[in-house]
This record gives C-alpha cells, sequence and structure tokens, in this order.
C-alpha cells in the first residue's frame, strides 16, 4: 500500500538507504526522509548521515525494532523517541455477526466536513504531536487530510457510525495485497464516545474484510494509547509487535556541532 499521507509503510519495507518523502515534504514545507530498515549498525549509521546531509533533509523518520544495538546507536546520534508503535492483529474463525446498536454505512461525500473534525481532535497521542517542532495546527489539519483522502479513495473503504441521524465515528479499511487487511483511521466523535461505537464499528470492519475473503486484519496504535489497545482486545486483536517510532533533526546536530 502506498501512503497518500504520512509515510506509514508496513513493517519490514527496507527502501533505499535514506528516501525522500515527496508528501510529507510538500505539506510540512521541510525536507523529510525516512530511514530504510529497522536496524542500526555502525557502517549503516555512518552511510544515513551522509545520505541525510547530502539530501539537505531537515527530518529524519526511524522506525526502529526493538534491538539494544539499535536504539544505542540512534540515541547516541540524537534520535529522538517520539512513539512506541504497537502492532495487533487478528484472524477471522467463523461467520461475523455485526454487533447490533449505531447504524453503520459506507462514507459518502457529505460526511466527510464532520468526519475532518473528528480526525482533528481524535489523534493527539501520535508521533508528530509528540515531536515539539510540528506545530499543533500541522498536525491537525493532517489528520483532517488523512481522513478526506481515506473517503475519496485512499482507503478501500471507510465506514461510518450514525448516532442520532449524524455521522459521529468511522474506521477506514485497506486492503492488502497479499490478502491481509489494515484498519487504517479509526476516530469516535468525544461527544459521543462511550456509546460503544467503537467495538461497534470494529464488528462491522471485520465483517466487511472477512466478505472479502480476508482472515486476518491488523490495526496499529501507540503505546500511550491504552484506551485503544484495550478496545482493539476485547474485539479479538492479539499484540504482534512492538516498535519505536524516532525523528531526527540532522540541522540542529550540525548547529550543535559548530557551537562547539
Amino acid at each position: 500500500m502506498t501512503p497518500v499521507c504520512v509515510d506509514e509503510r508496513p513493517t519490514g519495507v527496507a527502501p533505499e538507504i535514506c528516501e525522500y518523502l515527496d508528501w510529507d515534504s510538500r505539506f510540512f514545507n521541510i525536507r523529510i526522509g525516512r530511514v530504510g530498515g529497522n536496524r542500526l549498525d555502525p557502517e549503516r549509521m555512518r552511510r544515513i548521515l551522509e545520505s541525510s546531509q547530502k539530501q539537505s533533509l531537515d527530518c529524519l523518520y526511524f522506525l526502529a525494532d526493538g534491538d539494544a544495538p539499535t536504539l544505542r546507536l540512534a540515541e547516541q546520534h540524537g534520535f529522538q523517541l517520539v512513539d512506541i508503535r504497537v502492532t495487533l492483529t487478528t484472524r477471522m474463525v467463523g461467520s461475523c455477526c455485526p454487533t447490533p446498536g449505531a447504524s453503520i454505512r459506507e462514507a459518502v461525500p457529505d460526511d466527510i466536513p464532520l468526519l475532518r473534525e473528528i480526525a482533528a481532535a481524535s489523534y493527539t497521542a501520535s508521533r508528530f504531536y509528540q515531536d515539539r517542532h510540528f506545530s499543533c495546527n500541522l498536525c491537525d489539519e493532517l489528520y483532517r487530510v488523512w481522513i478526506e483522502k481515506s473517503c475519496k479513495g485512499y482507503a478501500d473503504a471507510v465506514l461510518v457510525a450514525e448516532h442520532a441521524s449524524r455521522a459521529v465515528g468511522y474506521v477506514s479499511c485497506h486492503l492488502n495485497a497479499n490478502g491481509t487487511g489494515q484498519i487504517g483511521l479509526v476516530g469516535v466523535d468525544p461527544a459521543a464516545r462511550k456509546l460503544g461505537l467503537g467495538r461497534t464499528l470494529l464488528a462491522h470492519v471485520l465483517c466487511w474484510f472477512q466478505q472479502r475473503g480476508v482472515h486476518e486484519v491488523a490495526v496499529v496504535t501507540q503505546g500511550s494509547n491504552i484506551a485503544a489497545q484495550r478496545l482493539y482486545q476485547r474485539s479479538g486483536f492479539l499484540p504482534k509487535s512492538v516498535q519505536l517510532w524516532y525523528h531526527f533533526w540532522p540541522r540542529e546536530q550540525r548547529d550543535e556541532g559548530d557551537a562547539c
């Protein structure tokens, strides 16, 4: 799945040593890249630093596996820990039976303004909000754009929960080339929380995947988002992996070096 919004490629995908990210760079108006792979050694680190300088990058994303040498190298060279990425998966056995309650349907264009505002209030635990270099206003807009693009074709479907004749929640669905499914964004209007909408949406989205021949579905959340992890686990998901998101700001490191 090629991201339209921010770079969230599946774990294990290793592009070039330091890949320039065009969409992210244009959105944040700085030059952003991503480190290829999930582990470091001294030689790879040397090449990463050299590549980032040649490309005049302002920020590098790095998704690290949890092995100690990689984490030590990242921190020794000024990479900043900004998030813990938890991946959960479920394998569906038998037929799905959606829970009764809220009306669940596919999104329509008229839903987009409401969904944009739900998205702007739903992801403050994400890595962009945790990094002081990104403004909160831009982070809000990032998720507004993300759900709008999802409704316009980035996702294979967006399911919407209605309550009192109003869209109050959503979940986006992606069909992967390997036959698995990926849940993208999940959001519920803060005013409609504690109504069980999250669990109802998940029950319907798992049925949506099963109807398309998908028997394994993954979802990603933050390590600090205990409420989301509990929701997914109650819906049959189990943790599969834990990784660490780092951001690196090369210019700051060079400026510090010049100051010395």
